[in-house]
């Protein structure tokens, strides 16, 4: 299984989902990283706000940081290696990183326009 780490920026919270004025792609990914906990992968989640200490201590989040500033958060480090930065990526993407499979969507019929049992006339 694979080690993801996300360096995030400072947030009030360790997912930012607080406060007045939430960003919708927050709980989404927030989401994303349990499902991804869920398959069995290991995840940490770091805050600058609260963990600045770790943002420091790795070499080449100190160093991003260095060269770029705070605009290269939030980084995503998948088995030592940066796989996105400046967004969060969608579970696709982590999917894809990690080499687990995601279910596809299970979507429900939809009637077409010639009524509730398509164009046999019943309705």
């Amino acid at each position: 299984m694979s080690k993801v780490q996300i360096y995030d920026k400072a947030m009030c919270c360790s997912t930012g989902v607080c406060g007045p004025q939430v960003d919708p792609v927050l709980p989404r990914f927030a989401a994303d990283l349990d499902w991804l906990k869920s398959q069995g992968h290991s995840v940490t989640r770091l805050n600058l706000s609260q963990d600045p200490a770790e943002f420091a201590s790795n070499p080449v989040v100190n160093k991003m940081l260095a060269d770029e500033g705070v605009e290269c958060l939030p980084l995503v480090i998948v088995d030592d290696r940066v796989v996105s930065r400046s967004e969060y990526p969608s579970r696709e993407n982590l999917a894809m990183w990690t080499g687990t499979t995601v279910k596809p969507k299970v979507t429900l019929p939809m009637a077409d326009a010639g009524g509730c049992c398509g164009d046999t006339g019943c309705c």
